[in-house]
């Protein structure tokens, strides 16, 4: 054979060879694994085909990949702890196969079994806790760091064809059906809403001081300046190194708690290395059922005992409302070769507002974290000449950022959806028949109805019924938004049936500034004084109350005719004052006694009285929900301050009297993890001068059904009057309390609470004679104390409250026995 022959033999041997290479391997699967609801990747799963010895373990970012001559088997099985085995089945006529799997994290997690006489979850569990001070990134005495919030809200488990069947109002938003994820069969979304957020965060151990600039934000539908703040890191920063991780309103036991081990059972199923370090795979799950704690998993690094990734997932049977999953995952970086820190948040809650198997929503909250400092003189000198603990500003271009903006700074790009959002949303509010529907069931809900530049409502105040009116109809009108943002007009006219007589009120606010505020309120006002009421409470003036009165307690009416002027201004520190002009001419009309029965004044027209007001109040760090002109407080950390003197001037309008007022009111609402949350208010007042009922101090009575969270709800109104007191209100909310024993609570969702309410009051002799006659209806407690105190059960049917209340001071006259005990309800809603 020549050299030819020989070469031409050696190519062909090579090329058979390398032919029989490439067809021994002829077959591909690739894989990507996820958890369904977080939609996150799971790292190390074992993934097999069933029953034969080809396995793998997905990377730490879930991928796999199988390369092989044949299928072994058609049948593909994924198993990770604390999930649900997932099996597929495989078309095995292809040659090549790409995969997206999806797991759901297992109802029975306390199923992973792991052998050993000493239980190594429990001792690494002792290490993170012990490590605590040197892994929490709070133990740093500064640092910074560029954060991008991104919270996309969806419409789960979407039915085409019922919607197009008439649940969609009909034609001009058919277009929506379009927008459809249905990727999933099983879980099809409908993309409504999102909004972005990029801001710098700014931290200081000591003294403590937090400040964050929204520099951007995003989005369509709500723009309001309140809520973007809320939408920043500020208020929404969850360290999974706290004893308790807060859930909405609720604080919930963390697997990293100081006391975990009394909550959680700990396992470590395995250990993994990656780029030569190892890590902890720890898996937890609740003792006991029903309890507001976690199930889910971690990866723990070796020796310094740190959280590299942390899955949370709500446990079976935990008392929170409205919610039917929830989890929670946060991630961490390496900064240095010793340093863990925060690098991606993210917060998925599906939302069960009407039942598991109807249509509900889903909240997508993503955060994540670039540009990290630690220990950093720059970020002293950001923080130096600030002097609150917590402040948020929102930069004046905030929001107004071009779109080429966000495509240069967001730290993620957006996916098919999301970019589906913002065309839909911007199509759907154009459409005038959205608007028009929106404000329908707005005016439903709230009561109020924008009209152009006005705003009529609120509805359920249009029509009630008292014995002195007889059947009253009421209209109210106001300027909204549209009409000015400096200037507030508001007003409506009432008119009773029986009594013949026209009410009504108008008034205005003029407003320098808006944050802080800084006002000029002006008010007229001639109508029956229906009493106090709070935004949580039900009014007289209510065609709801047309039920719900005490029958065997006699109806009070007193027409007031009154003139107000306050001057306002607050400073972001917390600390505000009002200055108050007050005119009142009272005329009672029912129950209550006239001027006729009291002796003529020295001067002036009896029941006619001017009064100038200061009030100081100190609120640090309280947070509002806020629109233009009126804003909704969600609480202080702090205990809230007020303090108000009064002062009677005769002679001014022909008023009569001269007196002075003191009041001072300490508030303040703290949850007590694990034992729930508490409440109290401290209040005292003292009244200088001898005058008639209405200028006294009038305990807050109740003469519904409806309980009222400020009142004594077994007294009446205009019982007791007084011209010193003192008197306290506690209530605390359990959670499950005493329900936690009865098995079937974890469907319940029982909630149980006790609360006391205690005023002490007496008057001057000259007081004493002037009001406490045989004629008047009034009680002096003569310098005792009346208390109430309650208990009862909350969250019934998710929304209803059921309260139980005994009057233990005073006993009351054999004839108002009924003044003893009694059972009141009220509506709530809460997660």
């Amino acid at each position: 054979m020549n050299g030819r022959g020989l070469a031409l033999l050696l190519f062909c041997m090579a090329f058979l060879c390398l032919s029989g290479s490439v067809l021994a391997q002829h077959v591909q699967l690739n894989g990507i694994i996820k958890d369904i609801h977080s939609d996150e990747r799971i790292p190390f799963a074992s993934v097999q085909f069933k029953k034969t010895q080809f396995a793998k373990v997905s990377d730490s970012a879930g991928n796999f990949t199988f390369n092989l001559a044949k299928w072994p088997t058609d049948t593909l099985v994924i198993t990770y702890a604390g999930f649900e085995d997932k099996i597929i089945v495989l078309d095995t006529s292809l040659h090549s196969i790409s995969l997206e799997i999806s797991m759901e994290r297992g109802r029975k997690t306390n199923e992973v079994i792991v052998k050993g006489k000493i239980n190594r979850g429990l001792l690494i569990w002792k290490r993170i806790v012990k490590n605590k001070p040197r892994n929490d990134r709070t133990r740093f005495s500064n640092f910074s760091y560029e954060l991008y919030n991104k919270l996309e809200i969806d419409l789960n488990k979407v039915n085409k064809d019922k919607m197009q069947k008439g649940i969609l109002p009909p034609k001009p938003f058919k277009f929506l059906l379009e927008n459809v994820d249905t990727a999933s069969e099983e879980h099809p979304i409908l993309p409504l809403y999102l909004t972005e957020t990029l801001s710098d965060y700014y931290f200081k151990s000591a003294p403590r001081k937090t400040k964050e600039v929204i520099r951007a934000n995003k989005t369509i539908g709500i723009k309001n300046e309140s809520f973007s703040k809320l939408l920043g890191g500020m208020y929404q920063n969850v360290n999974v190194y706290n004893n308790f991780l807060p859930v909405f309103d609720l604080e919930f036991v963390s697997p990293l708690s100081d006391n975990g081990d009394a909550y959680y059972t700990y396992k470590v199923p395995d250990t993994q290395f990656i780029a030569g370090k190892r890590y902890y795979h720890l898996v937890f799950y609740p003792k006991n059922k029903g309890s507001n704690t976690f199930q889910g998993d971690a990866w723990i690094a070796d020796s310094s005992y740190a959280v590299q990734k942390m899955n949370l997932r709500l446990s079976p049977g935990a008392n929170v409302n409205f919610i039917e999953k929830l989890s929670l995952v946060q991630e961490y970086q390496l900064v240095n070769d010793t340093t863990w820190f925060l690098s991606k948040d993210k917060f998925v809650a599906d939302f069960a507002m009407l039942g598991k198997n109807s249509l509900n929503f889903v909240g997508r909250k993503t955060t994540t974290y670039r540009n990290i400092t630690i220990n950093d003189t720059s970020v002293l000198a950001k923080l130096e000449n600030e002097k609150l603990k917590e402040s948020v500003d929102l930069s004046g271009e905030a929001m107004t950022k071009s779109d080429s903006f966000w495509v240069s700074n967001r730290h993620e790009e957006l996916s098919k959806n999301e970019k589906a959002i913002y065309q839909m949303a911007d199509t759907l509010l154009k459409s005038p028949a959205f608007k028009s529907y929106t404000e329908w069931i707005n005016f439903i809900a709230t009561g109020y109805k924008n009209v152009g530049n006005y705003q009529i409502g609120p509805w359920f105040n249009w029509m009630s019924y008292n014995v002195h009116e007889g059947y009253r109809v009421r209209f109210d009108l106001g300027t909204n938004y549209k009409f000015s943002k400096k200037i507030y007009f508001s007003g409506y006219l009432a008119y009773g049936f029986t009594d013949k007589a026209l009410k009504g009120k108008f008034e205005t606010i003029y407003q320098f500034n808006r944050n802080p505020r800084h006002r000029i309120h002006a008010m007229w006002k001639d109508d029956i004084d229906f009493g106090q009421t709070y935004y949580d409470d039900v009014s007289f003036d209510n065609i709801f109350t047309l039920a719900i009165r005490k029958n065997q307690v006699p109806i009070k009416l007193i027409r007031i005719n009154n003139q107000m002027l306050e001057y306002f201004k607050e400073w972001k520190s917390g600390f505000s004052f009002a200055v108050t002009a007050n005119r009142k001419i009272f005329n009672p009309l029912l129950n209550l006694p006239t001027a006729d029965d009291y002796p003529m004044p020295e001067s002036g027209t009896p029941f006619n009285n001017f009064e100038v007001s200061l009030k100081l109040r100190f609120a640090y760090l309280e947070k509002y929900l806020e629109n233009n002109f009126f804003r909704t407080s969600l609480g202080s950390d702090y205990p809230i301050t007020e303090f108000r003197i009064s002062r009677g001037i005769p002679g001014v309008f022909s008023s009569a009297y001269q007196y002075t007022k003191i009041n001072v009111a300490v508030s303040d609402y703290k949850k007590i993890s694990p034992f729930g949350s508490f409440y109290y208010n401290l209040y005292a007042g003292k009244v200088y001068g001898t005058l008639p009922y209405m200028l006294l101090n009038i305990a807050p009575g109740n003469e519904i059904y409806y309980y009222n969270s400020y009142a004594f709800n077994l007294m009446n109104r205009y019982e007791y009057i007084m011209d010193r007191y003192a008197g306290m209100q506690i209530e605390h909310n359990i959670g499950n309390g005493i329900f936690r024993l009865i098995p079937f609570n974890r469907f319940l969702k029982f909630r149980q609470f006790w609360n006391m309410k205690m005023i002490w009051g007496d008057m001057t002799e000259a007081n004493k004679a002037l009001n406490i006659t045989n004629s008047n209806p009034f009680v002096n407690l003569d310098g005792k104390t009346y208390m109430e105190i309650g208990t009862g059960v909350d969250n019934i049917f998710r929304f209803f409250r059921l309260d139980l209340v005994w009057r233990i001071m005073p006993t009351p006259k054999p004839e108002e026995s009924y003044k003893n005990f009694g059972v009141f309800g009220s509506f709530r809603l809460s997660f």
